[in-house]
């Protein structure tokens, strides 16, 4: 991660939670796990941010953007968890094959090396 957004993060999180805080205290949102829906929500980022895309990176980080959004639905009583197992599995599915079509390179972490070391 660069320098210039590294300093960004910080700053973001504590207005995420402030929002987050207020929506609940406000009644507009309540009841709501913020710190799993935004944990998702910021590990996804995070995975792209610094891991950028390739296979692993670009199946993991929209995954989890996508499972935070149904996680907020679901406490707010907007998708059943019944609806949401499948779909995700359905997502993953979509994102494992978008990657296939993409021919994106693997990370370099598990790249196997040619050497024999």
């Amino acid at each position: 991660m660069n320098a210039s957004l590294a300093r960004l993060v910080v700053p973001v999180l504590v207005i995420l939670l402030g929002v987050t805080w207020l929506l609940n205290v406000l009644n507009i949102i309540p009841g709501v796990d913020w710190i799993w829906t935004l944990g998702l929500a910021g590990t996804g980022i995070l995975t792209l941010v610094i891991g950028g895309f390739n296979r692993l990176t670009v199946v993991i980080g929209p995954f989890l953007l996508v499972a935070s959004v149904f996680s907020l639905l679901r406490q707010t009583g907007q998708l059943p968890l019944d609806y949401e197992v499948p779909i995700l599995t359905i997502v993953l599915g979509c994102l494992l094959l978008l990657v296939q079509m993409l021919d994106l390179p693997m990370p370099e972490v598990l790249k196997i090396k040619q050497d024999g070391k």
